[in-house]
């Protein structure tokens, strides 16, 4: 719903012209004065002003330089008695969208109405899309040769230019949001906003501000009318990460929108309405929430009419290196290192490791191997999985001489793959198989023990 301030000196004609335009489905605020309407443009979220040329005090000029200081594009229209049109003209020339004379008819009223919106809109998505373009990301860009990750490019194709929500699972660090971008940025609705909202980085009550907007006073510190996600992804995409953690009380709310495509702002008492399509992400097992009562069951089956999972890194260690040398190009030109490499002994060492942070652990190594390695080149003592970014620690390094028990011309993955196995198989047997005791001695997470176990094949004898 567009939002609409109408500013006029005289009471009726204001009250008129109101409902007028709440009747053609705007939302309306008034003001009887340039210093109210000031204030109301500083406290609400607008898409135009609509104000009368002559009223005391504050002319419209005057009141249209003020508009202007606060939001340079915010679109008005002056309304201008016959004999006026110099003022007004003067007006357009300062940045007014248009004048009309009065009386005009309600339908070039509304026409003009409807332009300047259309406008205003065009310039907001603009700047949008300024700002995220840096961080936007088209299918293309999305990495991987595994058979699991061809099947998934597949199935975004197939997506895309549906409107049916979407759910997307996977641990942290996969890329899920990478493919909500891409299912938004394949589909008709890419040219409209992209929104992401994190439901685990807020607690309830200000997610709920978030998502669906607040009036002013609805709660301490609402000074302002605020607009929530839902309305700002009208028409586009709404992402939300991590929805497995919303509230009971919330998902309520949004079954809502789902169901009827409407919903109120917090405070508030009026509908509003969005057409936005949900994409949902989490980490969890939704299925396994609903039977514990965490998740709501019907909301479940109205985030889950398509579902795309994400491997996890680990299983899929043959985009490792592709990943790996697009991270390594990445980091040449943030660092403006243009002759930084990786060696191919450094890409079959990362297929060793486990990346239980998935893409972005092996990216935030890549970057900090970037920064620390010598002479520009990237080798395994670099991307070691104690993450500490230096090297194997010096009593380890005078102590052990690998020449000593190693053939010759051993490679060097083979090398690290019997030294993890028998430290395991040590450290298991010491432990006597209790996973939580073996993996504290080694150094590791019990999870990543029980990873290691799987590869190695290391049951309890």
């Amino acid at each position: 719903m567009h939002t609409i301030l109408v500013v006029d000196d005289e009471p009726n004609y204001l009250i008129v012209l109101a409902e007028l335009l709440r009747d053609e489905g705007f939302e309306v605020f008034t003001a009887e004065n340039g210093e109210k309407a000031l204030e109301v443009v500083r406290t609400t979220d607008l898409d135009l002003v609509l104000t009368d040329m002559q009223m005391p005090v504050m002319g419209g000029m005057e009141l249209l330089r003020g508009l202007k200081s606060i939001n340079h594009d915010l679109p008005v229209i002056m309304l201008t008695a016959f004999g006026e049109v110099e003022k007004a003209v003067a007006a357009m020339r300062e940045g007014a969208f248009n004048y009309l004379t009065k009386p005009f008819k309600n339908d070039e009223l509304i026409a003009n109405i409807n332009k300047a919106i259309d406008h205003y809109s065009l310039l907001c998505e603009n700047t949008r899309l300024r700002n995220e373009i840096r961080e936007r990301h088209s299918f293309a860009e999305m990495i991987g040769k595994n058979k699991q990750m061809q099947q998934l490019f597949s199935l975004i194709e197939k997506v895309a230019p549906t409107s049916a929500s979407v759910l997307i699972t996977g641990e942290s660090g996969t890329g899920k949001e990478l493919v909500a971008r891409a299912i938004h940025n394949n589909s008709p609705r890419f040219k409209d906003p992209f929104i992401s909202v994190n439901c685990a980085a807020l607690p309830e009550s200000l997610l709920e501000s978030e998502l669906f907007g607040h009036e002013k006073g609805a709660f301490t510190g609402a000074i302002a009318l605020r607009k929530g996600r839902f309305e700002l992804a009208d028409g586009g995409t709404l992402f939300l990460d991590e929805i497995g953690e919303m509230a009971i009380s919330l998902q309520a709310k949004l079954l809502r929108i789902l169901q009827e495509k409407t919903f109120q702002r917090v405070g508030g008492s009026s509908e509003q309405k969005a057409d936005v399509r949900i994409v949902a992400a989490t980490n969890k097992d939704l299925r396994e929430e609903v039977e514990t009562g965490r998740f709501r069951e019907d909301l479940y089956y109205r985030l889950n009419v398509l579902h795309l999972h994400l491997p996890p890194l680990r299983e899929r260690p043959d985009d490792i290196p592709l990943l790996a040398e697009h991270f390594v190009s990445k980091f040449a030109r943030q660092l403006n290192k243009p002759g930084l490499k990786i060696s191919s002994a450094t890409l079959r060492f990362l297929t060793t490791l486990a990346w239980e942070g998935n893409i972005r652990e092996l990216e935030n190594t890549i970057e900090r191997a970037s920064i620390l390695c010598i002479n520009d080149a990237i080798e395994p003592e670099d991307v070691l999985p104690d993450r500490g970014g230096g090297r194997v620690p010096p009593a380890v390094n005078q102590s052990f001489n690998p020449d000593d028990i190693v053939p010759p011309g051993t490679p060097l993955p083979d090398l690290l793959d019997a030294i993890e196995e028998k430290a395991l198989r040590n450290a298991l047997v010491k432990a006597e198989y209790v996973q939580t005791k073996a993996a504290k001695a080694l150094g590791i997470t019990k999870s990543l023990l029980q990873y290691k176990m799987r590869k190695f094949s290391i049951k309890k004898s």
